[in-house]
């Protein structure tokens, strides 16, 4: 290509490298990671929204509480949905990460299950009890425990407790740390496990129905949107995060999970 040839191009290289690097938010995609229930149950809801303001909604369902925030940490993905904030500050605590919250949804209060006892009162002395064995769930599954009595913890609102921390086990229940995301698959197993919503509503559990005993309201593990710094001034974020807090999404919550997802807005 000769001199001239490139000169008559430049023009059309140069708006070219600035349309890819500096296009409008407006008609991009935005990559959000999610686990299924309720995470990306919400955001197909609001999918609609979104593209009628020109940003497409590209939802990756993840199985795992690592992967969504490895992808985010390493630039893969902006933002991902599925966490709480404790679980947020261990993980960057953990991995030397940086992630934000950028803005709270909703709360799924975690429940004690069980296919072999239908009260915590007939729960057998040694009764076996499965938990979370990741450091921010296991210590709300142990506060919990602590609220119905069946344990006692040094530290009563020390929301990374661990059984380290248990002062008293009256009927000596034996624990079991494990993945959270197997604990529905361990309720043939053991007498009782301490369960996240997102993973009990997608074993077909009923919150509100089928827990022995559950968080309330006021629980502080509050769900949210989470990116590295600076990606909650992306203008498709802002207009997720607009979507998500909005009456029609509170009014989805409530219809669809009938208590056993609230919103935190």
């Amino acid at each position: 290509m000769n001199r001239r040839s490139l000169l008559l191009l430049a023009p059309a290289l140069l708006l070219a490298a600035c349309g890819g690097k500096t296009g409008t938010a407006d008609g991009d995609t935005l990559t959000v990671a999610a686990t299924a229930v309720p995470h990306a149950e919400i955001l197909d809801h609001v999918r609609f929204a979104l593209e009628k303001q020109g940003v497409k909604l590209d939802v990756r369902v993840f199985n795992d509480y690592v992967q969504p925030n490895q992808q985010v940490a390493q630039g893969q993905i902006l933002v991902n949905y599925f966490q709480t904030g404790p679980y947020l500050d261990e993980f960057n605590k953990a991995q030397h990460a940086d992630l934000q919250k950028i803005a709270g949804i909703h709360i799924e209060p975690l429940g004690a299950y069980s296919r072999k006892w239908k009260s915590l009162d007939q729960l057998p002395a040694g009764a076996t009890v499965a938990i979370p064995n990741d450091a921010s769930n296991g210590g709300r599954a142990l506060l919990l425990l602590q609220k119905t009595g069946l344990i006692q913890l040094k530290n009563p609102a020390n929301p990374l407790a661990s059984v380290r921390d248990i002062t008293a086990n009256p009927k000596k229940i034996v624990l079991r740390e494990l993945e959270a995301a197997t604990l529905p698959r361990t309720l043939g197993e053991v007498d009782l496990a301490l369960i996240n919503t997102n993973y009990a509503l997608d074993a077909k559990l009923n919150p509100t129905r089928d827990a022995l005993a559950i968080e309330d309201g006021q629980s502080p593990y509050v769900n949210f949107v989470v990116g590295k710094p600076g990606s909650e001034k992306d203008a498709r974020v802002q207009k997720l995060i607009a979507a998500l807090h909005s009456d029609d999404v509170k009014a989805f919550i409530a219809d669809r999970y009938k208590g056993a997802v609230l919103p935190a807005f």
